[in-house]
């Protein structure tokens, strides 16, 4: 199997699906990127088992076919390139892939495509809405901080969405802090609640474009957002989400209006002390 892309936007894509790679993966194939090609088409796709991120690219090449390559190495050797036009020459029998560049050829052992671990896909059965990627990346950023880190309460080490017709809910805690953040500008006919890992959802608010539609499906294992040629698979947390809502007061009518920047000067004033 041989195909030819440019360095930097074969780069772009491992950049986009590399997050999902850990430094000691459970196991080893888990340090590959998985290389897809059908119909002239690359699918790059990176997972830990908990997080999967897969994006497409156009390549010229001269039939289908899959390899897994480290990703370390790849990812080392492509940075050290200026932008150019790369050759991937992969041996099937033996998985080795051959680099050439118009600075020198570079050889790596790669892994058999078939034994990657198959990534969950989304099928027509599933529920799905859509929203814009500023709005959802908004949300997110305003409810993670808010999420645990104590393992001993795995509902609370994701954010929780509730998605009520036309109106999407997120909320976080970790029974010291909450934080509700809920908008309504999104298309749905549908009603459920599902609670997403911190870590898919840091890793999908550093691949989000700006003023993009995202497509979000679900089902009761796992949760797809779809946009542009990406998408990120996330296994959602099997727990139930403690009632927040008695928390949060309905009758206060004591309000009180501050300038935000000396609101936050405040505090950074007092800890120096």
């Amino acid at each position: 199997m041989k195909f030819s892309i440019s360095s930097a936007e074969l780069l772009k894509g491992l950049q986009i699906t590399g997050g999902t790679i850990s430094s000691n993966p459970v196991l080893p194939i888990l340090g590959d990127f998985l290389f897809t090609i059908a119909n002239n088409q690359l699918t790059i796709a990176a997972t830990d088992l908990e997080v999967s991120i897969t994006t497409r690219l156009e390549v010229n090449a001269d039939r289908d076919g899959s390899i897994a390559i480290p990703a370390r190495i790849l990812q080392e050797t492509l940075k050290a390139l200026p932008q150019q036009p790369v050759t991937f020459l992969v041996d099937e029998d033996s998985h080795s892939v051959e680099i050439t560049s118009a600075y020198g050829k570079y050889k790596l052992a790669g892994e058999s495509g078939e034994d990657f671990p198959k990534l969950p896909q989304p099928d027509g059965d599933m529920d799905s809405i859509a929203l814009q990627s500023d709005t959802l990346s908004q949300s997110i950023h305003k409810t993670i901080f808010a999420a645990t880190n104590d393992e001993l309460r795995p509902a609370m080490m994701g954010v929780y969405f509730q998605v009520d017709l036309s109106k999407l809910t997120l909320a976080a805690t970790d029974a010291h802090k909450l934080v509700k953040y809920t908008f309504n500008n999104m298309e749905s006919n549908v009603s459920t609640s599902f609670i997403v890992p911190k870590k898919g959802l840091n890793l999908l608010r550093s691949i989000l474009p700006e003023g993009e539609a995202v497509k979000m499906s679900f089902n009761r294992s796992n949760v797809f957002f779809e946009f542009g040629d990406t998408q990120l698979a996330c296994r959602l947390i099997d727990a139930r989400y403690p009632d927040y809502n008695p928390v949060i007061p309905v009758d206060n009518h004591t309000h009180t209006t501050v300038s935000r920047e000396y609101f936050t000067n405040s505090p950074t004033r007092i800890h120096t002390y």
